[in-house]
């Protein structure tokens, strides 16, 4: 009888090990590193609330399929004349990168008074399947227009 007990928790044990291990060889993530460069026209960009820090890149760090991932920004107005911002990204490398990543903004047509800075929130999103993307780069670029 208890060798009948032993023999039914091995095959439980044995069971439950093949079960894990199946799970965690389905299972597989995958993080796309972003790395970037930003530039301005007509605006300043900065990495801090008061303005003085410029920011020429952007490195959200690592992002899994079918997540998001947010960076702030600060935009200063340094001229004279209310400006209209706007924000594109170009250049991806590899060049579909943009066929798997969405760059956006929370700023887009936003109107910023002369010597103003505002907040803008930079979102990532990645598409659920990114291919065989491993990294990605682009160039991020925010234009102030009168």
């Amino acid at each position: 009888m208890v060798n009948r007990v032993i023999a039914v928790t091995a095959i439980a044990l044995v069971g439950l090990i093949i079960t894990l291990t199946a799970v965690a060889a389905l299972s597989d993530s995958q993080t796309v590193p972003l790395s970037g460069t930003v530039s301005t026209v007509n605006v300043d960009a900065y990495t801090d609330s008061a303005c003085t820090i410029p920011c020429t890149a952007l490195s959200i760090g690592n992002i899994a399929p079918g997540s998001t991932a947010t960076q702030t920004i600060y935009i200063k107005n340094s001229g004279t004349v209310p400006m209209t911002l706007t924000m594109t990204a170009s250049n991806w490398n590899p060049s579909n990168a943009n066929t798997y990543l969405t760059l956006s903004w929370n700023r887009q047509s936003t109107v910023l008074a002369a010597g103003s800075s505002t907040p803008a929130t930079l979102t990532l999103v990645a598409a659920s399947n990114t291919g065989s993307l491993t990294t990605f780069s682009c160039s991020v670029t925010i234009t102030g227009t009168q």
